[in-house]
């Protein structure tokens, strides 16, 4: 690949370098929870602000940590982990919103995901469709340790990945209405817990790198429970997944330190 940084060793959409980040790395969608997410590290510092891309790094019980915002969908999250990937991380924690599928799924839940349907293109460059996009089971097992702790309401399981927002949530208007609104009855038929943009690529992405990847999402709502007329909150608040993620990764700190002891 062509170097278009002049030798400099800085990542060309990222805009950082070796030792500029931590083997662990939060990844928000929107830059503007890079920040609020942060704060819960210990003297984390702004390292690079490019595009949809904003990295801080700090420390969690000794151990260097990255917040870096990766845009919305599979393409721009690729592009965050292989650049961050390049520069030493190696464990990826996808923080974001989805909609519910399933009816127990419920505005103000979190979802940890242990693997998403590949209903987008980016995997598709990345591996043959037959191949399962599946979460790490360490991260997993860390956010599931984490969400118990804080006492947060959480469904585990299978959600359902895609490129276009619209075409979730106005199947009927597309061209190709017939397709959007058959799969996604099979989707609520096979338990799908939610939708969102980015697991599908992020996990097939990781699985190419060698890395561990997982994801945890703060349910806005579920628009399921809204077509049977069941309540339905739709809140915005992301704190509840904020925390759960920088208490995974505070897990997994523990479970390396614990393994490299052994």
């Amino acid at each position: 690949m062509s170097d278009y940084m002049n030798g400099t060793g800085i990542q060309y959409h990222l805009h950082i370098k070796k030792g500029d980040v931590g083997r662990y790395v939060i990844l928000p969608g929107d830059p503007k929870r890079v920040p609020l997410i942060a704060k819960h590290l210990d003297n984390a510092v702004e390292i690079a602000d490019n595009r949809e891309y904003v990295t801080y790094t700090g420390t969690l019980d000794g151990e260097k940590v990255s917040v870096t915002s990766t845009g919305i969908g599979g393409p721009s999250a690729s592009i965050a982990m292989e650049e961050l990937f390049k520069c030493g991380a190696d464990t990826f924690i996808r923080m974001g919103t989805c909609g519910g599928i399933a009816l127990p799924v419920m505005g103000g839940d979190v979802v940890i995901a242990t693997g998403a349907v590949r209903m987008e293109g980016t995997s598709r460059e990345y591996a043959p469709i037959e191949f399962p996009a599946v979460a790490d089971y360490y991260v997993v097992t860390a956010l599931k340790q984490a969400a118990e702790k804080l006492g947060y309401k959480h469904h585990i399981g299978v959600v359902q990945c895609k490129d276009s927002f619209y075409g979730q949530h106005e199947p009927e208007v597309m061209p190709v209405s017939y397709e959007l609104l058959q799969k996604w009855e099979a989707w609520k038929r096979l338990g799908v817990l939610a939708s969102e943009m980015e697991s599908a690529a992020m996990f097939t992405v990781a699985a190419r790198l060698g890395a561990r990847c997982g994801s945890e999402f703060f349910v806005v709502g579920n628009q399921e429970r809204e077509n049977l007329g069941m309540d339905n909150p739709k809140l915005h608040d992301t704190e509840p997944a904020i925390l759960v993620a920088v208490e995974g990764v505070r897990k997994l700190i523990e479970m390396d330190r614990l393994k490299n002891k052994g």
